[in-house]
């Protein structure tokens, strides 16, 4: 089994990798079929698109962008290069002209906002983020029709290949030379190869890219993270949406930047600035701005702010060794990928924050000298305590109480790796018990706590 690091961390935007990167992801799909097959599809008449959202991206739609995200991906934005005022910009023209032109002469009606149905009512969906997009003939008649689901961290698949396959874009177990697909077997091909998780996944990389093309690729995503994480730190004012949530994490580092050199900082100030860098991203991913999954939109915070401290709080940490950090992240986080789920429309939180301070658990202990088995020791400790994790966004939104989960999931990640460098890996409950047992309890949780915002916070907040 291979997921690339490169489908583990995505260049995306805010706020949400499985609502607002997933759907204009499936959008854009939809829309190269159509160009694709234009013979097939033009037949000079009036055709249209309409786009039903279900599940969870009908019930927190509205607050994830989704809707918007659509009309983008059908206007031939794509998350890596979307650029919001040329996309505000054609969209206003699209609510004018009602029509897109993808290719020359083929002109398709889509009805701006009118174009997206909120189905609330359908019910025993193949996942709770499901989207049907149609092109329709005057009459109303179906000429072609595909069902998408967005699995989460901004993966889609068509309804078809999601019931057919092991619902991950893996490449074949042969073409790598470290095929684990549960940690158990990544230990073992440790302690036969005497190479440890990094080296591994490094190996299994290179197999399907040049080592020039990996490096570059891991600058890119390091960087898109702590241009982020600065972006954040300098942002003052409310964010969008309704709640009025003030963004925070740029006064707490005026204040801690007020009190160094003085008797007034508290020990425990590190926690501060960790959990102030995680929150630095997840107010600009609820502003709607580029991030990376990591493994989602929703968890986006915690992995960067995990390498910010080491990088700007740790000594010797060097460039290459937040090459490391993404490296071993991703060996994890494709392992939580594959046997279990990131989606918090699936698993609640626990999958989206909790797999996301696994990574960062892992990363740390990695590059602060730790063996396989303290590796393994320290993301399972961080997802163990995140079990049963719901996800209940206040109004729809990416905002209360994601910005602050993320900055307590950086310090339980930290946290979790300094155990498990206290220890010699040796533990109880292994990292695959607990990934089977995340996704058992986020089968078995009520679907009011798994973003639907139908239950817990998000109807116990009560307006002002």
């Amino acid at each position: 089994m291979f997921v690339s690091v490169f489908d583990v961390f995505k260049v995306s935007i805010g706020p949400s990798s499985s609502h607002t990167m997933g759907p204009m992801v499936a959008a854009n799909q939809f829309l190269e079929h159509l160009i694709k097959n234009k013979g097939r599809f033009d037949r000079g008449d009036h055709c249209h698109i309409e786009c039903q959202l279900q599940g969870s991206l009908a019930f927190t739609g509205k607050g994830h962008a989704t809707d918007q995200a659509v009309l983008f991906g059908l206007l031939g934005f794509s998350p890596e290069t979307f650029d919001r005022d040329e996309a505000e910009d054609k969209l206003e023209l699209l609510r004018i002209g009602k029509m897109i032109e993808p290719v020359s002469g083929f002109k398709i009606g889509l009805e701006g906002d009118n174009a997206i149905v909120f189905d609330y009512d359908s019910q025993d969906l193949a996942h709770p983020n499901t989207m049907v997009l149609s092109l329709r003939d005057e009459a109303g008649e179906v000429r072609y029709s595909q069902t998408y689901l967005s699995i989460g961290g901004g993966f889609v698949m068509t309804k078809d290949e999601y019931e057919s396959s092991e619902q991950l874009p893996v490449t074949d177990v042969v073409s790598v030379p470290y095929p684990f697909k549960n940690a158990d077997q990544m230990l073992e091909m440790g302690k036969k190869s005497g190479k440890s998780i990094v080296e591994m996944k490094r190996a299994n990389e290179l197999s399907h890219m040049s080592e020039t093309d990996l490096e570059i690729g891991l600058k890119k995503l390091w960087e898109v993270m702590d241009n982020c994480i600065d972006r954040g730190l300098g942002s003052d004012g409310i964010l969008p949406g309704g709640l009025k949530v003030r963004r925070r994490a740029a006064g707490v580092k005026r204040k801690l930047l007020d009190e160094r050199g003085t008797n007034l900082q508290m020990p425990h100030a590190i926690n501060d600035w960790i959990s102030l860098y995680a929150m630095a991203v997840n107010e600009e991913n609820a502003a709607g701005g580029q991030v990376v999954t990591s493994p989602t939109n929703g968890a986006a915070g915690v992995f960067p702010a995990v390498i910010k401290y080491y990088v700007d709080h740790v000594p010797g940490a060097t460039q290459k060794k937040v090459f490391e950090m993404l490296l071993a992240g991703a060996a994890i986080g494709g392992l939580i990928k594959h046997n279990a789920s990131i989606s918090g429309a699936e698993v609640g939180c626990q999958g989206e924050v909790g797999s996301a301070s696994a990574m960062a658990a892992a990363a740390l202990c990695a590059v602060l000298g730790g063996t396989n088995e303290q590796i393994e020791n320290a993301s399972e400790i961080a997802l163990e305590h995140h079990l049963g994790m719901t996800c209940d966004p206040v109004n729809g939104l990416v905002q209360v109480p994601c910005i602050e989960r993320n900055g307590l999931g950086a310090i339980k990640a930290v946290a979790a790796a300094s155990l498990a460098l206290n220890g010699d890996g040796v533990h109880v409950i292994s990292l695959d018990a607990c990934i089977k047992t995340m996704y058992e309890t986020g089968k078995d949780m009520d679907n009011r706590y798994k973003e639907t915002s139908l239950g817990g916070l998000s109807v116990n907040y009560t307006a002002c």
